[in-house]
């Protein structure tokens, strides 16, 4: 069985990163915690905060944020992120994902494995915030995609 500590992540497909993001800031109030492009899952990331516990406290989980995904413009160099296009194209902006922290990642990643579940993911890969991050196959979990992550551990 794995280790989960928290929810840390619920991921939001949309086609605007910036323009979601402001939406939703100005209609929850919720603060911008981090802007990155993800090269790694060719994507733009917005990471918003939500409820109590912003500020980070020596030893205190922090809350759950809200990320907005979206795919990144293809460039000669790095193609735009097909399946996360794929993804809008079929459904439009809604819940990608959710994300657990795990206690410890790789050894998640061998119990599931071991116990049959499909894993997009095998091996953990760079994710946002400098996190390490695997998904499942969404067929193991009735249709909703979920993601692993290590936070902080960016190998």
């Amino acid at each position: 069985m794995i280790k989960i500590k928290r929810i840390d992540h619920v991921a939001i497909a949309v086609g605007d990163r910036d323009a979601a993001g402001a939406r939703l800031q100005g209609l929850f109030g919720l603060v911008e915690e981090a802007r990155e492009h993800v090269k790694d899952q060719r994507a733009d990331v917005l990471f918003l905060g939500c409820g109590q516990g912003r500020t980070p406290v020596p030893g205190a989980d922090p809350a759950t944020s809200i990320e907005l995904v979206a795919p990144a413009a293809a460039t000669a160099q790095e193609p735009s992120n097909a399946g996360l296009q794929r993804f809008l194209d079929k459904r439009g902006p809604g819940l990608h994902h959710v994300c657990f922290e795990v206690e410890d990642l790789e050894e998640a990643l061998a119990s599931l494995k071991a116990a049959g579940v499909p894993l997009i993911d095998e091996v953990p890969r760079p994710g946002a915030r400098g996190h390490r991050v695997a998904f499942l196959h969404p067929a193991a979990t009735g249709g909703v995609l979920f993601e692993l992550c290590a936070v902080g551990h960016t190998s």
